[in-house]
């Protein structure tokens, strides 16, 4: 008679053949802007727990995993590569996303100031957006 399959390993082998874990956890997380130490403190882990779930793992934490879909803003089925992702990462360029979150903190008339330098520079360089 052959045993069921729980579902850790049904969602654990669902998971394995899409990605690993690890690196899609690590993917975005980096598209989110994210350290790892910010978002071991958003789950209330170590920055050495998440570099251990994104590299030397490959199975996901259950006991961690809604709350690592949460603060990376999507599903826990998208998380584990069981539904594809709602939205694509909208940049990889971390440094970017930080320069971003730091404008969205100024005053409008500066916000405007350096969207307005980025739609010069960029009708300059031919870029279109």
């Amino acid at each position: 008679m052959r045993k069921s399959k729980t579902m850790g390993e049904v969602i654990f082998m669902a998971a394995k053949e899409k990605k690993a874990f690890g690196k899609r956890l690590a993917e975005l997380r980096k598209a989110k802007g994210m350290t790892q130490t910010e978002l071991g403190d958003s789950i209330g882990v170590s920055k050495r727990v998440i570099a251990y779930y994104e590299g030397e793992t490959d199975r996901p934490p259950a006991a961690k995993l809604e709350g690592i879909a949460t603060a990376l803003q999507i599903t826990t089925d998208e998380l584990l590569g069981l539904t594809p992702l709602k939205e694509k990462p909208p940049v990889k360029n971390r440094r970017l996303i930080k320069s971003l979150q730091t404008l969205e903190k100024l005053p409008k008339e500066d916000q405007k100031a350096v969207v307005n330098y980025i739609d010069a520079l960029s009708a300059k360089r031919g870029v279109k957006g």
